[in-house]
């Protein structure tokens, strides 16, 4: 028998050792292994859901023969092979997530926070400092949202350009080898249907990115079949018209998920041409098994013909893989039959392994409890309840961490008034703690790098600083931080040849070049999807989006990869992008939103930032480009063009985030606002003043974080009285911060009349001028609500005007 195998490829010829072959073979016999395993898990409750790779095996193997350190994996939840494959994966951290074992020791992807199968690899150390990715196999953890792996694969491909053809960009050597990697993004052939997969296609295909798209088509999205799904049945036919000629576009492959050398063939082929040419491949691997199904929350007996399952069993990859093999005399049957009971061996002991130290964890938590509650037993007068609540406790065979800390609460109640309660008080306090940590900790940074510790540097001003627009203090600003900067680069629709609609980056391309201040398509998801893969690598992208309107195409992204990012993976991952956007008031529906609520609730994991003028955004972004969190900057768009003093220190302006400022000191209301809203309110807390009400207005300026020094409440002691004003819908902003102020902050106490929200209509804003004054709050609304509250106090002073 031949040691060495040859004739795989018509050219670039490569040579497989039959060590290597069986090598291919035992891991996806492994692989499967765990696969069934896992199912048989779910069904017995040691797990509460699994999703699998099988029958995606021999297909993912091939791709992990091209994929090179400093690559990068952007994928979903059936890469379980080709992570393994790469080194990125253990079959005892396999079943360690899938047991949600709350621990970066064991689940090393996302510390038990993300359901099994998300994988992702470690590339900040233990300060936050970033690792050298040029040495690893990168994997950017995984999402569960349908196709929501796609607009990052853009951006993670897109730095390989920039670091390639950048030439300020080539010191930063342990980001990129010269812009040599690629991203290999994987997706379920049902997710292809999705509008991020083919903005993600159309997107690549103009910028000619090494980006390969691997599509696994087993011919179903859960139990609907293809023909229901894509157009022609195939994808690759689909996107024919996309394929490229002489201009840009994508390169385009077929194989079949049994082949195994027409695989390997196929990712040599696809990895060539991304890496070297730096054109995007989709390689589409069809007939595709999925011997278990979906996942373990059904059978896909249920919705699969007899015709269809005998198929699948009789083109499973493995075992085609293995016929293979035999018929080419590579190894017999005993040798495979010794790798096969290697490989299940190898399953059943990484499997107990994770088992057991799961149970451990746990176990290590509730022998605490175990033990007071004997001496509860030992010392408490209500004995026989306790000796009850200590026989229910020792009875639970598969007892979790929330069981011991529910019976510490019980046997607290129990004991009310006896002295071990004390000390149950402390266990609950230690058990809590340990447990906001496991599963609460790391939605911002908490390194020295956080923005929150970047020290703030106040505009200095001198009787030469001239009134400028608005739109020329960000410009100068841009203008500074891309002269000093390589890192950062913009994209956006418009903000390029024209400088943005609003100036902000006018002359900035004609200065620094194409690909520091680029021009995009009207592509809102896969413009944030570009920020994210390259922040992800280093870059430090400000990314628009053109209106605040609009944030609503990109929002599954922001939410379910950006904002997430850092918590899903316990800190060990980040994309420090900055979303730049404007919003408030202009006229129009779909120009004129101020849609807050939706941004505060769905970006928790990113600062939500609302400067009033120009000055007051140049030293956010500045803070944020010295820290390492992602956040969305929401600029006043009817202040472009109105006068600010231009600062003599603009480029070292720090604002801090988190910290409001008292624009007007009062006694007798608190007014608090932001962004557009704080001109109207400090005008109408003028003509308040004129009939004897003194208002003190604050700016939150940032509403993620907010008020982290408790400026407001402090202003609420002074004048018992407090009106929240914004521009969102009713319920919205100014909800949210009511609830902070009274509830978080405790400022009910001191309040002496009721609270007042006053907000917009509950209807997008009308066209035109008093479509927008009777939709949106204006100086009158403030003053009248103002005026009431003052006239309910003292009617004599203040009796009603209407």
């Amino acid at each position: 028998m031949s040691e060495l195998l040859t004739g795989f490829y018509t050219s670039n010829e490569v040579i497989l050792s039959k060590t290597e072959v069986l090598a291919d073979y035992q891991l996806v016999c492994e692989s499967r292994a765990v696969s069934l395993m896992g199912r048989k898990d779910v069904f017995m409750g040691r797990a509460k859901f699994g999703i699998f790779g099988d029958g995606k095996e021999l297909a993912q193997i091939a791709l992990s023969k091209v994929f090179r350190k400093g690559d990068f994996r952007s994928g979903y939840y059936r890469d379980q092979t080709l992570v393994a494959a790469t080194g990125g994966l253990t079959w005892q951290q396999f079943f360690a997530q899938l047991y949600a074992h709350a621990d970066i020791n064991h689940d090393i992807f996302t510390a038990g926070r993300s359901m099994n199968a998300h994988y992702g690899n470690h590339w900040l150390d233990e300060k936050g400092h970033w690792l050298d990715q040029t040495e690893m196999f990168n994997g950017a953890v995984d999402v569960s949202s349908t196709a929501g792996q796609m607009p990052r694969s853009l951006g993670l491909a897109y730095a390989s350009k920039l670091f390639r053809k950048n030439p300020y960009l080539k010191k930063f050597k342990t980001f990129s080898n010269g812009g040599n990697e690629v991203c290999f993004a994987t997706i379920g052939d049902a997710s292809t249907s999705q509008g991020m997969f083919f903005e993600t296609i159309n997107a690549a295909g103009v910028l000619q990115i090494p980006l390969v798209v691997s599509v696994w088509d087993d011919g179903y999205g859960i139990s609907v079949p293809i023909e229901y799904q894509t157009t022609k049945g195939s994808i690759s036919e689909a996107l024919a018209g996309f394929e490229k000629t002489d201009g840009n576009g994508i390169e385009i492959i077929k194989v079949k998920g049994w082949d195994y050398p027409a695989l390997i063939k196929a990712y040599q082929k696809a990895a060539r041409i991304a890496r070297d040419e730096h054109t995007p491949v989709l390689v589409h691997v069809v007939e595709v098994t999925q011997p278990q199904g979906h996942s373990a929350s059904g059978s896909h007996e249920r919705y699969k013909s007899k015709e269809r399952l005998e198929w699948e069993i009789e083109y499973d990859c493995n075992l085609i893989f293995r016929d293979w093999i035999l018929k080419n005399n590579i190894a017999d049957e005993a040798e495979l039959k010794a790798v096969e009971k290697k490989a299940e061996d190898v399953a059943k002991d990484a499997r107990k392994k994770a088992w057991d130290a799961c149970k451990e964890a746990i176990s290590a938590d509730n022998t605490l409890v175990s033990a007071l509650l004997v001496e509860a037993v030992e010392s408490s007068k209500a004995d026989a309840e306790v000796v009850e609540l200590k026989k229910q406790f020792d009875s639970n065979t598969n007892p979790q961490k929330k069981d011991g800390l529910k019976t510490l609460k019980l046997l607290s109640r129990i004991v009310s008034g006896e002295k071990i309660r004390k000390e149950i008080g402390k266990l609950i306090e230690n058990l809590q703690a340990k447990n906001t940590h496991r599963y609460s900790s790391h939605l911002y940074s908490e390194f020295e790098t956080s923005p929150l510790k970047v020290k703030p540097i106040k505009a200095v001003y001198s009787d030469k600083s001239p009134m400028v627009d608005g739109r020329e203090i960000v410009n100068r600003f841009f203008d500074y931080v891309f002269s000093k900067n390589p890192l950062v680069f913009a994209v956006g629709e418009d903000i390029g040849k024209i400088g943005d609609v609003n100036q902000g980056f006018a002359g900035l391309q004609e200065k620094y070049g194409e690909l520091r201040i680029t021009d995009t398509g009207i592509r809102e998801t896969t413009i944030i999807g570009q920020g994210i893969g390259a922040a992800m690598r280093g870059l430090r992208p400000i990314v628009e989006i053109q209106y605040f309107d609009y944030i609503y195409y990109a929002l599954p992204t922001l939410t379910d990869d950006l904002a997430s990012l850092r918590y899903r993976t316990f800190g060990k991952q980040m994309a420090p992008v900055i979303v730049r956007t404007r919003g408030h008031r202009l006229e129009g529906i779909w120009h004129s939103g101020s849609p807050m609520a939706v941004m505060i609730h769905a970006l928790r994991g990113m600062h939500v930032l609302v400067p009033r003028n120009f000055v007051k955004a140049a030293g956010f972004y500045n803070t944020l480009l010295k820290g390492d969190d992602p956040a969305l900057v929401i600029e006043s768009l009817n202040g472009y063009r109105l006068k600010e003093k231009l600062p003599d220190n603009l480029h070292e302006i720090c604002e801090p985030l988190g910290v409001p400022e008292i624009l007007n000191e009062g006694n007798d209301i608190t007014i608090v606002t932001y962004g557009s809203m704080c001109r109207i309110v400090v005008e109408a807390a003028e003509d308040l003043r004129k009939v004897g009400i003194s208002v003190e207005v604050i700016d939150v300026q940032s509403l993620l974080p907010f008020d982290i020094n408790k400026m407001i409440l402090k202003s609420v002691k002074k004048t018992n009285r407090v009106i929240f004003a914004d521009e969102d819908m009713p319920g919205g902003g100014t909800a949210y911060m009511m609830q902070q102020v009274l509830d978080e902050h405790g400022a009910y106490h001191f309040l002496d009349s009721k609270p007042v929200c006053i907000s917009a209509q509950a209807h997008r804003p009308a066209y035109g001028t008093d479509g927008d004054y009777f939709s949106k709050p204006s100086v009158e609304t403030i003053f009248d609500a103002a005026y009431q509250i003052m006239s309910e106090v003292n009617p004599a002073r203040y009796p009603e005007l209407y």
